[in-house]
């Protein structure tokens, strides 16, 4: 009878025993042909071809070095030649005529034109107002009975502007008597009176004018 064999020996042996087949095959090259038949060659191909190596990046371009243009020496420049200077010579030249130079003559001064006064500008007439011509039938003021019987009177200077039609176009109290019933009947009197209006140069105008009224008890 065999003696007892271990199970793990089995197993061992077996994978011994397949994997040195696998490797006399594959020298023997069974291994590929069998391969082959079973698997396409492309897909055989692609199995059995190493990877290819990864290609390096292509190096950058090199510029090209921006070329400097020479320098252009600068041309030089050379100072002016010096100038002659002139030399006074004292002596005179023998053609040189001798004589005395005469002083210039002065020139009378200038007189300004003397100006004259020029005429006189003949004053503008002015005629006054008048209240007292015959043709103008101007009434005596009225003296207020109440004054008599006071025994008020005095003198009221009105002052009238008169238009140039003749009339009293304004008048106010100047100068007062001292009495106001005096004061009212002169103002009153001389604004219905009639004048002679006055005149600038001939020519009718506006002019105020001083009226007197005196009040006197006979």
């Amino acid at each position: 009878m065999f003696p007892k064999v271990s199970r793990n020996v089995v197993i061992v042996a077996s994978v011994l025993l397949f994997h040195g087949a696998a490797l006399w095959l594959l020298q023997t090259g069974l291994l590929r042909r069998a391969v082959e038949v079973l698997v396409p060659v492309q897909l055989l191909s692609e199995f059995i071809e190493p990877p290819k190596p990864k290609e390096a990046p292509p190096p950058p371009p090199v510029l090209p070095k921006a070329v400097t243009p020479p320098a252009i020496a600068k041309a030089t420049t050379l100072p002016p030649p010096p100038i002659p200077l002139a030399i006074a010579d004292p002596t005179p030249a023998p053609n040189a005529p001798v004589g005395v130079v005469a002083p210039p003559k002065a020139l009378p001064p200038i007189t300004a034109p003397v100006a004259t006064n020029p005429a006189p500008v003949a004053a503008v007439k002015v005629e006054l107002p008048s209240s007292d011509a015959d043709y103008l039938q101007n009434p005596k003021p009225a003296y207020p009975a109440m004054s008599k019987r006071l025994g008020e009177q005095g003198k009221v200077v009105v002052r009238v502007l008169i238009g140039v039609d003749g009339t009293a176009q304004k008048a106010e109290i100047r100068q007062s008597s001292g009495f106001d019933r005096l004061d009212q009947a002169a103002l009153s009197t001389t604004q219905r009176w009639r004048y002679v209006p006055g005149k600038r140069g001939g020519v009718a105008e506006a002019m105020w004018f001083n009226v007197p009224i005196n009040f006197v008890l006979e």
